[in-house]
This record gives C-alpha cells, sequence and structure tokens, in this order.
C-alpha cells in the first residue's frame, strides 16, 4: 500500500496578497506606459500628452463651438505662454478618446504606485465579483465620468489632466456597496468572500458606520487637498478632486447595472 495513502490532506496555503489577474494586467499597463513614455524624451512625450491627456476646455468646445473666443480670452487671463497652449490644444478638435485614455497616464511614479495600491485595495475585492469584462467596464465609466465631472468645474481649462483616480475612485465606492457588510473581513480578500453576498441597499449603507465613516473620510480628504491644499502649495502638483468625486458617485450608481450577483437574484 504506498506511503501517501495514510498521509494527511492538507489543503493548499492561500497566497498571503491575492489580487485577481484583472487588477494585475491594468497596473501592469499602467507601469509599462509609464516607462515608455520616461524612455521616449519630453518632446515625444509632450505629443503624447496633447493626443491622449484629457483637456477640459475640448470638450466645451466640441459641444459649444461658440465658447472658443471665451476659452481664448480665459488662457490669455491667466498671461504667459497660456494661449499658445490652448491653440495648440483646440487646433486639432475634441480628441474624445481622451475621456479614457487620460487614465492610462501618470505625472510620476508616486502618482502611480499610490493609485496602483489604492486599486490593489479596492480593485481586488470587485474584480473578483464582477469578473474582467465588467471590472474594466466599471472602471473605464468611471474615468469617463470624472473627465466629465471636471470639466464641468473646469470648462474653459487647457491644463491637460491625467491619472487614473477618477477610474479607481469609482472602484472604490462600487466595493463599498459590499465589503463594509457585518462579518465581512478588511475588504473581503480572501477568496471567495464577497463574491455573492448581496450588496447594500442605499438604507443600510445609511444606517452602516463603517461605510458612512469610509465615505465621509474619502469625501473630506478629497477637498481638504483639492479645494485648500493644492490652491495654497501644499500638496505635490494640482489634484483633480472633481475628476475623483465624478468618478466615485458613477461607480456608486453604476454598481447595480453591473453586479452580477444582483443579476442572477433577479
Amino acid at each position: 500500500m504506498p506511503l501517501n495513502a495514510f498521509t494527511p490532506h492538507r489543503p493548499a496555503r492561500e497566497p498571503m496578497v491575492n489580487v485577481p489577474r484583472a487588477v494585475v494586467v491594468l497596473i501592469g499597463i499602467l507601469v509599462v506606459i509609464h516607462v515608455a513614455r520616461l524612455a521616449i524624451g519630453e518632446e515625444t512625450d509632450f505629443r503624447v500628452l496633447v493626443d491622449f491627456a484629457f483637456v477640459p476646455a475640448r470638450l466645451t468646445v466640441a459641444i459649444l463651438p461658440a465658447q472658443l473666443d471665451d476659452v481664448l480670452a480665459a488662457a490669455a487671463a491667466r498671461g504667459g505662454q497660456n494661449v499658445l497652449l490652448a491653440q495648440l490644444l483646440l487646433q486639432e478638435g475634441s480628441k474624445l478618446w481622451t475621456l479614457i485614455t487620460h487614465a492610462f497616464l501618470h505625472g510620476s511614479w508616486t502618482h502611480l504606485i499610490f493609485n496602483a495600491l489604492w486599486l490593489v485595495a479596492f480593485g481586488s475585492p470587485v474584480a473578483r465579483r464582477f469578473g474582467a469584462a465588467r471590472f474594466f467596464l466599471l472602471a473605464a465609466l468611471c474615468a469617463v465620468a470624472g473627465a466629465v465631472f471636471y470639466a464641468l468645474f473646469n470648462p474653459y481649462g487647457t491644463i491637460p489632466m491625467i491619472g487614473a483616480s477618477g477610474a479607481i475612485s469609482g472602484v472604490m465606492a462600487a466595493a463599498c456597496r459590499f465589503v463594509f457588510q457585518p462579518g465581512m473581513p478588511w475588504l473581503g480578500h480572501q477568496q471567495g468572500l464577497g463574491e455573492f453576498t448581496p450588496a447594500q441597499s442605499w438604507r443600510e449603507i445609511l444606517q452602516d458606520r463603517r461605510a458612512m465613516s469610509f465615505i465621509a473620510v474619502w469625501f473630506g480628504v478629497n477637498l481638504v487637498f483639492g479645494v485648500v491644499a493644492s490652491p495654497l502649495g501644499l500638496a505635490d502638483g494640482g489634484i483633480a478632486w472633481e475628476a475623483h468625486i465624478g468618478g466615485f458617485v458613477a461607480g456608486f450608481l453604476l454598481f447595480p447595472l453591473l453586479d452580477p450577483v444582483a443579476r442572477r437574484r433577479r
């Protein structure tokens, strides 16, 4: 009789960091793009920003062409090279694909690393619950929503906006719908937890202290850094807090439309 017939079965160990493939792939794409931008030189990278970063004024002029003069007047009021920059950015059309492509560009390694960490923390439970296709769709829609919301607050803005923060904010909002339920471990990172748990209703979220505390702190931090720290020069570069909020609201509202658990229970 073989020796292993008496050997008790040992369950496979769970990895310490269990990140879904969709999240790993997305982070990998962001890293590859950033490395490529560092390698191509400043002049070529400036062209990348012109073609793929989101510029609110381009969306404004695409929807309301009569606003072109107002955009140029706002650029002139800021002085310096802003008029030339505005003319350069506007002369090639709306570039509507930048509503999404801006999310693949980052201003620095710090910017990218922080977004990657948030994506691992909050994207993992959402990716496991949604699957890769729905996860990528949610991120894309939240990136678009973040850009549109940013444009609503900065309709004449000609400074390119980049970063995946709007998309990640939407993923964070989606995670809020189910990871803070009573008895759920921190963000449900164990394999299988949270995948089939029904999402909380609006009323349940309002009564959930953990969920409401997180949402309150999230909005508070974004408003403080966006409205106070950035204008005073206390933050590293401009923070597009409007895009963060737009993405968060979109993720929160889109969750029930994309949630496969809710669809299976109908």
